[in-house]
């Protein structure tokens, strides 16, 4: 018997309270907005075993076409928690990092629309400059600049 295999990561979801200030935060990061649309009823809360509910989303993608990242504005049911300022060594999802080409160049031009350093940029060893900034709405984004053998 052939072992089912995986064929590749679709998309990392992130639920947000504005979805045109998401999506603009991440066009300002480099990610292209693929498209947009509101998924309601009851089939999709059979997914997510929320019932009935209507979630505008807009799906970004990278430069490269390879990674997605899923905004989700939920409409109804309302949102009932928010994880958004939570430190970094809390438990579940906190997270996603982005490979830039110029991360002191960026961590300036996403902190002229709002961004703040969590702590500061550092290199590790010879092969990355990394940091975490909040963005949009407190979220945690990492950035990493690959050094040395580009």
């Amino acid at each position: 018997m052939t072992k089912n295999k995986l064929l590749r990561m679709d998309n990392v979801g992130i639920v947000v309270e504005s979805l045109d200030d998401a999506i603009s935060f991440f066009e300002e990061i480099g990610l292209n907005l693929e498209g947009r649309a509101t998924v309601e009823g009851e089939w999709a809360g059979r997914v997510t075993g929320l019932g009935s509910q209507c979630v505008e989303i807009a799906m970004m993608v990278t430069p490269d076409g390879h990674s997605r990242l899923e905004l989700s504005k939920f409409i109804n049911p309302s949102t009932i928690s928010d994880h958004r300022t939570a430190p970094v060594n809390s438990l579940g999802y906190l997270r996603v990092m982005f490979t830039v080409q110029d991360i002191d160049e960026m961590v300036t031009r996403l902190t002229k629309h709002g961004a703040q350093l969590v702590g500061e940029v550092v290199q590790y060893e010879d092969s990355y400059k990394l940091c975490y900034i909040r963005g949009i709405e407190g979220l945690l984004i990492g950035l990493a600049e690959q050094i040395g053998n580009k």
